[in-house]
């Protein structure tokens, strides 16, 4: 399997990210939210800003500007676009920072944080595991 391959790279991690950041989801977001909203949420918010992630942003950002501004941006893209499609798609309508969609966007942005800690550390593991 090519990872280098963008394609295929954005099944894989698509599949990859919906199974670690589901269960924050599921944990973390509101109890209002039925858990096959949570588990919707698994899966569409992140079929919403992966591609965004790996196909677009990669040669706007990562080939030009290198691998810390795309980091940056992809990044803090993900997380704030997700926040405002759950918000806007299943929050309390008219009231952004309540408590119960201050806690969903605090569950998408630490779901972000472990599928991106642990993308990394599985990066830095297949790095180290085939350099030499």
């Amino acid at each position: 399997m090519d990872l280098h391959n963008p394609w295929v790279f954005l099944v894989v991690g698509y599949l990859v990210t919906v199974a670690l950041e589901t269960p924050v989801l599921l944990a973390g977001l509101s109890r209002r939210h039925s858990v096959r909203t949570r588990l919707l949420a698994g899966a569409w918010l992140t079929a919403c800003t992966y591609p965004v992630v790996v196909l677009v942003l990669p040669p706007l950002l990562r080939e030009t500007w290198g691998e810390i501004p795309y980091l940056l941006v992809a990044e803090t893209f993900a997380p704030v676009a997700e926040c405002a499609l759950f918000v806007w798609v299943f929050g309390t309508s008219g009231q952004w920072w309540n408590r119960s969609n201050v806690r969903d966007c605090a569950a998408i942005i630490a779901a972000n944080g472990v599928s991106f800690l642990t993308g990394q550390l599985l990066y830095c593991f297949l790095a180290a595991n085939t350099s030499g």
